[in-house]
């Protein structure tokens, strides 16, 4: 008889699951629990500051989009000011500053409308440029993707987060795209997984 462990074999990586979408993006699909989703717009009626759209895709590495994806976004305010306890400052009544969406199933297309954030204040006192923060997760994906979307439109030489890719070309890839229409301002933003142009993702 063998005396020799027995060990029992790894289970499977759980991953953002099919059921994500029910949990967490339930008017999505097809469950009327709350008046009105997470992240379709993350600031409110009351904040102050340029009223804009971010939409995009979520591209793989083969280049086709990624339909079944779940973004969360946070940002301050116009101000620069965090929805949180610690920030200094406080924020418009009914800011959040943070939401959540999903892709469309059909096209994979994802959006939510908030006002352009200011400039904060980040670590070691130094100023960052105008951002939002984005974490994303979808079947497939074992960890959570952090990244971040920066505005073409603004100053963004100083940000120390930028400046801290080493590969100057690759800090494109976090900069987001203003197009002007009929309902106001709309930055394309769409975040490569993998392959040409893949976006930059931060270990956090």
């Amino acid at each position: 008889m063998s005396n020799a462990p027995k060990y029992l074999k790894e289970t499977p990586s759980q991953t953002a699951g099919p059921y994500v979408h029910i949990g967490l993006a339930p008017g999505a699909a097809g469950f009327d629990i709350y008046r009105e989703e997470l992240g379709w717009d993350i600031a409110g009626p009351n904040a102050a500051g340029e009223r804009i759209r971010v939409e995009g895709l979520v591209i793989d590495g083969t280049g086709a989009p990624v339909k079944d994806v779940l973004l969360e976004a946070w940002q301050a305010n116009a101000a620069g000011v965090y929805a949180h306890p610690e920030s200094a400052g406080e924020v418009e009544q009914g800011f959040r500053g943070w939401g959540r969406v999903i892709t469309d199933f059909a096209t994979g297309e994802w959006g939510f409308d908030t006002v352009k954030p200011g400039a904060t204040l980040g670590r070691n006192g130094q100023m960052q440029a105008p951002h939002i923060n984005l974490w994303i997760v979808a079947r497939g994906i074992n960890v959570g993707l952090n990244t971040r979307l920066y505005f073409e439109d603004e100053d963004n030489s100083s940000d120390p987060v930028l400046n801290s890719i080493e590969w100057e070309h690759r800090r494109a890839t976090l900069v987001a795209k203003r197009t002007e229409t009929k309902t106001g301002n709309t930055y394309r933003f769409d975040i490569r997984l993998q392959g040409d142009g893949e976006t930059v993702f931060f270990d956090i």
